[in-house]
């Protein structure tokens, strides 16, 4: 009994011997909300006929009655009322909890709820063993039907009730699709009642589950049973880029992360001053250019369309100068360090070093070479003839030919013209 319990609702690998069990197994059912604490556990007053929350396939939910008030804890298997027949299902939470639960999903509670049968015995888990073993094949043959039909559709999953009398056909599409034909076809064909219903791409992604760009399980596969509208304005609270690939998920919709850290952000967003408000000082206006929220400051520019003279203070400064520009008041400057730090280089000065920390330290002179007294007698001469040719060549005259200067002039000898040649047939004399 306990081993058949242990593998109704994971969905592992065909073909692994560990029926699904595996830790990691990105197959596995959503099983988050099991791991939850109940912090109204302790609360006295508890209703033993109250109602709790089952979770069955593909994150769909359902609050049942229990009137023959079952000792029933979360995890337990238990046989649902359906219509028709019984559903198989796994209690995810109980006591007052669910209150509040049914409230967030907007069911009243003077409402009429279906009721828990019993805890699920081995004959009902073996019964709707046998009927999830036809949802893949009832899924593959059909997507070929709704093509045969040439509807656009995708059917992404199956699920069969618990006694297996009914199937339901969870599909996505972009448009309106008439699929009475394709009811009356599927029902013909495999003998059971039908349900489509129609999920998007969220629950979509949610269905196949994957890992997410931070490194962990989505939380739509893992954790995550309603969704929430989410919307640009949660990226523009949060100083984001607008950048669609950045913000966008598995599913190709806004991450739904995005609204977890809102309301933080929107209550540190009270503390920063308002954006159309300019700052006075006596070197000029100063325009709100863009805040770090969480950091609690704010950047300025002396130009109200692009970044200049950008100047960072925190949100406390801010309104502080906000109030003295109330009273006509002008400061400074914006940043209080840097004008207390000039005013500390402007009252204080180390002349002499005696705030250094190697100033008893040996300073070792480096000694210069003494240059030769026939060095500096070659540079002079050399000087002076380099002067003298430059006033020969100004006057028109030959400059000197120098036998030890830089400037000598070797003259080579004349070549003598030598004899020509005898000619053949010539006399030579």
């Amino acid at each position: 009994m306990e081993e058949t319990e242990k593998g109704v609702f994971s969905s592992g690998c065909r073909g692994c011997s560990k029926g699904g069990d595996c830790v990691g197994c990105a197959r596995r059912e959503p099983r988050g909300k099991l791991l939850a604490h109940n912090w109204l556990d302790d609360l006295p007053g508890e209703d033993p006929t109250a109602p709790v929350e089952v979770l069955f396939k593909n994150t769909r939910i359902g609050f049942y009655k229990n009137p023959s008030a079952l000792p029933l804890k979360i995890g337990d298997i238990v046989a649902v009322e359906a219509s028709p027949g019984h559903d198989i299902g796994r209690v995810t939470m109980t006591g007052h909890l669910v209150e509040l639960q049914m409230k967030k999903a907007g069911v009243k509670p003077g409402s009429e709820l279906k009721k828990v049968f019993r805890i699920a015995r081995a004959n009902d888990i073996e019964k709707f063993e046998e009927a999830r073993a036809k949802e893949h094949s009832t899924m593959i043959r059909a997507r070929a039907i709704a093509e045969e039909l040439g509807l656009a559709m995708k059917i992404g999953d199956v699920e069969y009730q618990g006694d297996g009398g009914k199937a339901i056909f969870y599909y996505i599409a972009d448009e309106r699709v008439d699929f009475r034909k394709l009811i009356r076809i599927l029902a013909d064909t495999f003998k059971v009642r039908i349900e489509m219903k129609q999920i998007g791409a969220r629950q979509e992604a949610g269905r196949i589950g994957g890992i997410g760009p931070c490194g962990r399980p989505l939380c739509c596969s893992s954790w995550l049973g309603k969704f929430v509208s989410v919307g640009t304005g949660c990226a523009r609270m949060q100083d984001l880029s607008m950048n669609p690939q950045k913000l966008a998920g598995q599913c190709a919709k806004l991450k739904c992360c995005l609204n977890f850290e809102v309301d933080a952000y929107a209550e540190a967003q009270k503390q920063l001053p308002a954006k159309d408000i300019v700052l006075e000082t006596k070197d000029g206006s100063y325009y709100y250019f863009k805040p770090d929220i969480l950091a609690r400051k704010v950047t300025y520019s002396t130009d109200k369309n692009i970044p200049a003279n950008l100047v960072t203070i925190d949100a406390s400064r801010a309104f502080e100068i906000i109030a003295l520009n109330k009273q006509g008041i002008k400061v400074e400057s914006l940043d209080v360090a840097s004008s207390s730090e000039e005013k500390a280089n402007t009252e204080y000065g180390d002349i002499i070093g005696q705030d250094s920390l190697t100033r008893f330290d040996k300073n070792k002179k480096k000694k210069k070479k003494k240059k030769k007294p026939s060095d500096n007698i070659s540079a002079s001469h050399t000087e002076q003839r380099e002067q003298n040719s430059r006033q020969q060549r100004q006057n028109g005259q030959q400059p000197q030919v120098s036998h030890n200067g830089s400037n000598r002039q070797q003259q080579r000898p004349k070549r003598k013209n030598k004899p020509n040649p005898p000619q053949e047939g010539g006399n030579s004399r």
